[in-house]
């Protein structure tokens, strides 16, 4: 059997084809346009990401027999019910346009009920308030909602509804929301009025593999047998299916996530996300964890960009004590912070600089801050349920040695690096084919690394760090940091 995965991430659109005996190959890798046009805000242009899905499906030779698409979980749009014609822009999961609107929610004293309907806190990073946003701000959408031929989601509603004609959300998807009850797994009026989003507008909610619609691609007719979000295809990817498994996925940001299974865990006190890992055809949801934090591989790209260090050669090892051991500390916090505090005006910072600190000691201290804000997060995890001793990553800094032994030093755990770098197509590909697969490559060849050194003291003073990113400054509003 030949599966087509399509990773529809947030800077490019790839194409990776699975035969059965598990081996992959990426045929085609399209990056597309981040859009500023505001401060806050992010966007990307829908009929460029359907173009891009497109073609990495027409770039494959082989004889297909499912598609699998995952997206990019929070961004969404609005479209014409007839035509498909996008007429919005896609507001991406990392826009904050929508904070006044949290804001509100926040003064109105709303945040227990979403906790206990959607299992979500109030944050711009879902979906609800920048759906809200469109139905309010976008003249064309608020006529087509008169006219009852609006049509508002996630993207992956969007590009099925576009290449099938099927429109529907998987239920991973929409668990990412805020607009979901995490319980029944179907779309809440409450949420939705509390929100102003319209449900009628809304697509259904359906199982993460089923009949998905056929896709045409050069005269061919290609089932689409799967759709998720792509942390949770991530997860899918590194073989975490038993309750315990853990990944963490460095990209962008860095998402951890532990299946619990069919235990939905509330968990508002630590900011951590209850959510749909996936749903199996007929069968009862799988659940998980999530623990996001906003700037992981994006602090490396800013550090670069300031000159910090050319090769990323020069970042893989440091002489010395770790910079932590010296006073230097970094918190990574340059788009807010994540879980578990989720503050949007919490600031990143450097602490202990001196007229001895050179650039590569800053780095070093970067490497550190990502290590010490994951590890805040599975700290935060292990309260709710039981992590199994292994967790393995993926990600950019993945591939850097200092990184993944400062990890597993920090977290006192054998941290697993994946020789596969295509983690979340493979699960999305693995959700299509079903069982057809022989094998995992998640499961073969791998690097480990074992705790060398206890360092979980670093992470006490890492907090103390956090608390002044927190604290400063104090009446700078997030529309100014970006």
């Amino acid at each position: 059997m030949t599966v087509l995965a399509i990773d529809q991430g947030t800077t490019s659109t790839r194409a990776l084809v699975v035969e059965d005996s598990g081996a992959g190959r990426i045929v085609k890798a399209v990056a597309h346009r981040q859009v500023y046009p505001a401060p806050g805000w992010v966007e990307q242009d829908a009929d460029e990401l359907i173009r891009n899905i497109q073609l990495c499906v027409d770039s494959c030779d082989a004889t297909l027999q499912s598609i699998g698409i995952d997206n990019q979980g929070e961004s969404c749009l609005a479209w014409h019910a007839d035509s498909k014609q996008a007429v919005s822009p896609v507001i991406v999961w990392q826009d904050h346009r929508t904070q006044p609107i949290i804001d509100k929610l926040k003064a109105d004293n709303v945040q227990g009920l979403v906790l206990e309907k959607a299992g979500l806190p109030l944050d711009a990073y879902f979906s609800a308030t920048k759906l809200a946003w469109i139905v309010e701000n976008i003249p064309e959408a608020g006529d087509l909602l008169r006219r009852g031929k609006l049509r508002i989601g996630t993207t992956d509603a969007f590009f099925l509804d576009r290449l099938t004609g099927r429109y529907v959300t998987d239920i991973s998807t929409a668990s990412r929301t805020s607009l979901m009850n995490l319980a029944t797994g179907q779309w809440d009026e409450t949420l939705c009025r509390l929100f102003g989003v319209p449900i009628a507008a809304l697509p259904e909610i359906v199982p993460t593999t089923g009949d998905f619609g056929t896709m045409v691609s050069r005269r061919r007719h290609i089932p689409i047998t799967a759709s998720i979000v792509d942390q949770q295809a991530a997860l899918y990817g590194h073989g975490c299916s038993h309750a315990g498994d853990a990944k963490i996925t460095f990209g962008t940001g860095a998402f951890a996530l532990v299946v619990t299974g069919e235990k939905i865990c509330q968990s508002a006190s630590q900011g951590l996300l209850p959510t749909v890992a996936w749903q199996i055809g007929g069968q009862k949801p799988v659940y998980a964890l999530d623990g996001g934090v906003y700037c992981a591989g994006s602090a490396i790209n800013w550090a670069r960009s300031l000159g910090l260090f050319k090769s990323f050669d020069e970042i893989n090892q440091f002489a010395g004590p770790s910079a932590i051991e010296t006073d230097l500390v970094f918190v990574p916090a340059l788009s807010g912070l994540g879980c578990p505090y989720w503050d949007r005006s919490a600031g990143g910072l450097w602490m202990g600089l001196s007229l001895d600190t050179r650039p590569a000691d800053l780095m070093q201290s970067i490497l550190e801050g990502i290590v010490f804000r994951a590890a805040e997060v599975i700290a935060a995890m292990t309260e709710f349920t039981s992590i199994k001793n292994e967790i393995s990553i993926d990600g950019g800094l993945s591939a850097n040695p200092y990184f993944c032994q400062f990890l597993a030093d920090v977290l006192n755990r054998q941290v697993t690096v994946s020789s596969s770098t295509e983690l979340t197509a493979y699960g999305v590909a693995r959700l299509a084919g079903g069982s057809c697969f022989k094998k995992n490559p998640a499961k073969s060849q791998h690097r480990r690394y074992l705790p060398e050194t206890d360092r979980r003291q670093g992470l006490e003073r890492f907090k103390e760090a956090i608390q002044k990113s927190i604290q400063w400054p104090p009446s700078m509003s997030c529309a100014k940091r970006v």
